[in-house]
């Protein structure tokens, strides 16, 4: 039998450092960005600790954590996981300015 584990779901934006080691929002060709859906999978390394920590994707994308949701472990395949938790959180702003997506503020 499969080892039960805990199943969150994230929804992230894209992130990426400034010149200053700073990070921001990773914007496309037209200046804009979307948000994406991930889980913790088995072999996700680390802790999720708060809103804002930094996560990379299985193909080393950066994401800065806006939102956490439970999911039940069966239905846990519905999501793409994620590789492994920073210890790095982005600024307070940047997670202020994905959440106006996320909940359509303006």
């Amino acid at each position: 039998m499969t080892e039960k584990y805990e199943v969150l779901r994230f929804i992230g934006v894209p992130v990426e450092q400034d010149d200053s080691g700073n990070y921001q929002i990773k914007l496309d060709a037209n200046g804009d960005f979307k948000l994406h859906e991930w889980r913790i999978g088995k072999h996700t390394k680390g802790k999720f600790r708060n809103i804002g920590q930094v996560f990379l994707t299985e193909n080393q994308m950066r994401v800065a954590i806006i939102a956490s949701f439970k999911v039940s472990f069966k239905k846990r395949h519905h999501f793409t996981p994620m590789a492994r938790f920073l210890s790095d959180d982005v600024d307070s702003e940047v997670v202020k300015r994905a959440k106006v997506k996320l909940t359509g503020d303006k």
